[in-house]
């Protein structure tokens, strides 16, 4: 179960300190209005574009823009300590490219199965919003959703000092690295509780289980050509081809 270990940075840091070092040319890279996608020497990843509402009409959203790839990896990596949230997520996408990941690790656990598993008469807090979190509500001892612009049913931010400590199971949307809130959200989990970090944006990095997730649930790009014309297309994730939905687990 989740445990935090002692001293830590930042989750940013150690993810960034874990890439492989060096010059890493890129393919492509494509910023399409749900999904970027990054295509690196070592392969592709994808995170959920992110967009600030408040950019005045005319500003550039992303440095470097129309240039991208006369950049190498790790520069468009380091924007994942960007205050933009379009170069946030742009950073997501290419530290999931290089990532070096053991496919024997991986499993096609469904997160959502895990977490009604888990909570069945417990109680569990989803910080973002998820198509499965009705199933869930319906199957486990009580549900709490955060959400940073929270809808019905839904609590705000500032909600999580009062449910995630009360939580058996917490998930976390991978979204939470790109807009910062992550390293709040886990400091408040349990020891004892079952952390789960999920969606198509979260790293497949064992750097996570240091910070207390037990599971990732995220993805791996199989074609990154298509993946990359998919996302420039517009497709949401179910619309999403050249990509596979993976878990990769804690080791006990």
């Amino acid at each position: 179960m989740s445990s935090v270990r002692q001293g830590l940075t930042n989750v940013i840091d150690d993810l960034l300190a874990s890439l492989p070092v060096g010059e890493i040319p890129l393919r492509d890279v494509r910023v399409g209005p749900f999904w970027t996608v990054v295509w690196t020497e070592r392969g592709a990843g994808l995170a959920s574009t992110q967009r600030d509402a408040h950019t005045p009409h005319g500003h550039s959203l992303i440095r470097w823009a129309g240039d991208l790839v006369d950049h190498d990896a790790g520069e468009l990596a380091g924007l994942l300590r960007s205050k933009s949230p379009m170069e946030a997520a742009l950073g997501m996408a290419t530290i999931n490219g290089l990532l070096e990941v053991d496919d024997s690790s991986l499993t096609d656990r469904n997160a959502s199965a895990e977490i009604i598993q888990r909570g069945e008469g417990r109680r569990v807090v989803i910080a973002g919003h998820f198509p499965f979190i009705p199933k869930v509500r319906r199957a486990v001892g009580r549900l709490d959703v955060l959400e940073l612009d929270p809808g019905p049913n839904e609590l705000p931010p500032r909600a999580a000092a009062e449910v995630i400590p009360q939580a058996d199971v917490v998930a976390i949307t991978g979204t939470s690295l790109v807009n910062k809130t992550f390293d709040k959200l886990i400091r408040h989990c349990r020891p004892e509780a079952f952390v789960l970090l999920l969606g198509p944006t979260s790293p497949l990095s064992p750097v996570l289980f240091d910070y207390g997730v037990d599971l990732i649930a995220g993805t791996r790009v199989a074609d990154p050509a298509t993946a990359l014309a998919v996302a420039g297309q517009g497709a949401i994730f179910r619309q999403m081809r050249g990509v596979r939905l993976v878990t990769m687990a804690k080791e006990q």
